[in-house]
């Protein structure tokens, strides 16, 4: 039971630590984007779709974030044994 609470633990402040990361690097993207455009609006295309694309990449590792956390809650030795105990109540 403490390995699956160290699981939850873990799961939760490495989601958090990815979302708070992942939102800052794409606020200071956008920004850096958006000054760009401000600067040369002639290269507001290629600037989007630049953007665009460092988004997607910026984004993908909080997904992979995500699912660590959730492999950490639910794909452990002990998942069988807490969930009998928990449907047990």
């Amino acid at each position: 039971m403490e390995f699956f609470i160290a699981s939850v633990y873990a799961a939760g402040f490495g989601i958090a630590i990815a979302a708070f990361g992942c939102g800052l690097a794409q606020g200071m993207g956008l920004k850096a984007a958006v000054e760009g455009i401000a600067r040369n609006p002639e290269s507001s295309g290629k600037v989007t779709v630049t953007m665009l694309i460092g988004l997607a990449m910026i984004e993908s590792l909080c997904i992979y974030a995500l699912v660590v956390s959730l492999i950490l809650i639910y794909a452990h030795p002990q998942a069988a044994s807490i969930a009998g105990m928990v449907a047990g109540h």
